[in-house]
């Protein structure tokens, strides 16, 4: 947990406590940007331009829940940022692909390594690993990606249901091999 008094100081542009504050979230953040790309440099440099952020806005953080939770929205929103800016969105949200919401046998994301679970999800389409990213993982609520992404509720939805019978499959495949 970071201290009050760790997140003060970096506020005060200590950099000291910058630094103590990047050794103990870095490796947390640099996953979240892991699961939204499959570049390893360009996770790396999403990782520096939030910390960047972070450090411009940490007064803005108002203690309230969990700091760790405020920086994580700080790297998901950057990513997203990113993401847009570059216009890798392409066609991805096609209204005539979304359908019924299929009910998942099992939980895609349970009984599996970390390592099995980031490299199936860095299998994902991309629109698919985000929007998955953002609700199963980073815990963002369907109107929230909504508004933040353009697309409908409805599109969020049958988006992560495609993600997990995707990463179903996956883990099947997988367990079939090892077996």
């Amino acid at each position: 947990m970071i201290s009050d008094d760790l997140i003060r100081k970096c506020a005060k542009n200590d950099a000291s406590a910058q630094r103590e504050l990047y050794k103990l979230l870095a490796s947390e953040l640099f996953a979240v940007c892991l699961r939204y790309t499959k570049i390893r440099a360009e996770a790396e440099d999403w990782l520096q331009d939030a910390f960047v952020k972070i450090f411009l806005n940490i007064k803005k953080y108002n203690f309230e829940g969990s700091f760790e939770g405020w920086a994580r929205r700080v790297t998901v929103n950057n990513i997203l940022t990113e993401l847009r800016k570059n216009k890798r969105w392409g066609n991805v949200f096609d209204v005539d692909d979304v359908i019924d919401e299929v009910k998942a046998e099992e939980s895609a994301t349970g009984k599996m390594e970390y390592d099995d679970m980031l490299s199936f999800i860095q299998q994902l389409p991309e629109g698919k690993r985000i929007i998955f990213n953002m609700h199963v993982i980073e815990g963002f609520s369907y109107k929230e990606i909504s508004e933040l992404l353009g697309i409908s509720e409805v599109t969020c939805r049958a988006q992560v249901a495609k993600a997990k019978n995707i990463l179903i499959e996956l883990h099947k495949k997988h367990n079939k091999i090892k077996a």
